[in-house]
């Protein structure tokens, strides 16, 4: 199988391409920066400048699945307007000039794997979320919407749709857990707030297994929730966290602080949701860490206890 990937360099992507190649599929690979794509397992390399509104449809030729994975940081900078119409408009309008080149095909994939994520539901309490429930409010969740309703346009044109709704992505390559690393090894790490929020999660290794049986399975068309089956509260993350890595974490953050250092961006940290990987399991996938402490320790089981 040939298979286009955009936001290849990113954290998933880069995991992607890996297990992809791997598996003995032929990948394309975007970018908007070629220098990035060292070391990338990527068969093909294409440069995609978003901005500029045209897609290198010469990257399209022969393939048979696209993973549109592109898209700015969501807590890269704090929340300003001009960082937050970035933040759409890099899954937006990416997504609306991705199916406006589909629609130049003769031969057009079968199928568009598109990123979304667990921020479509917004700040939900303790509501268990699959993926019947309906959007919530705020500026992800809005992005989300678009983002999603853009993708399932690629339906019109005969090609199966699966929006993978991706919840906070273990790695020790990068994203939260990389972050978070430093302060909890010098005992400086806690819980956020109260730590009641839910903090959905997922292993690296199982959310590129989910994307890749998202473009392999016929059953999943439509939003597919990216999180692991055990759910868990940001107090207990903090907890299995402090124990894999045999350190202390009993510095909570207090809220009022975080909120006034992050601004709205705050909205992506305290937010709520208990989300549940129905469809994924309803499809048969089999999770790899379906557990916190195994998935925790899986990625940092190297870590020892100070003597």
């Amino acid at each position: 199988m040939k298979v286009l990937i955009t936001g290849a360099t990113g954290l998933i992507g880069r995991a992607l391409c890996g297990s992809l190649s791997e598996e003995g599929h032929t990948v394309v690979a975007l970018s908007r920066s070629p220098e990035t794509t060292r070391g990338l397992a990527a068969a093909e390399l294409h440069k995609w400048d978003p901005p500029s509104g045209q897609f290198p449809t010469q990257a399209l030729a022969g393939i048979d699945a696209v993973v549109h994975l592109a898209g700015e940081p969501i807590v890269a900078r704090r929340w300003t307007e001009e960082q937050k119409k970035l933040i759409r408009d890099s899954r937006v309008l990416t997504t609306q000039t991705l199916v406006e080149a589909f629609r130049s095909l003769d031969r057009r994939p079968a199928a568009l794997v598109c990123g979304s994520a667990v921020g479509f539901y917004g700040d939900r309490g303790d509501e268990p979320l699959e993926e019947t429930a309906p959007a919530g409010s705020g500026f992800l969740s809005e992005v989300c919407q678009e983002w999603e309703s853009e993708a399932a346009r690629a339906s019109e044109l005969g090609m199966r749709v699966s929006q993978v709704r991706t919840g906070v992505v273990l790695s020790v390559d990068g994203g939260a857990l990389a972050k978070m690393l430093a302060p909890f090894k010098l005992g400086l790490g806690g819980r956020l707030g109260s730590g009641k929020q839910w903090f959905p999660w997922i292993h690296i290794r199982d959310i590129t297994g989910i994307i890749r049986h998202a473009i392999h399975t016929s059953a999943l068309d439509g939003p597919v929730n990216g999180v692991a089956p055990e759910a868990a509260t940001n107090a207990v993350f903090t907890r299995e966290l402090a124990r894999v890595l045999h350190r202390p974490a009993f510095l909570p953050v207090p809220e009022l602080a975080l909120r006034v250092l992050m601004g709205e961006m705050a909205e992506a940290v305290f937010s709520s949701q208990r989300v549940v990987p129905r469809a994924a399991l309803e499809s048969k996938y089999e999770f790899h860490y379906p557990v916190l402490r195994g998935a925790l320790e899986d990625l940092l089981g190297g870590s020892k206890p100070r003597p």
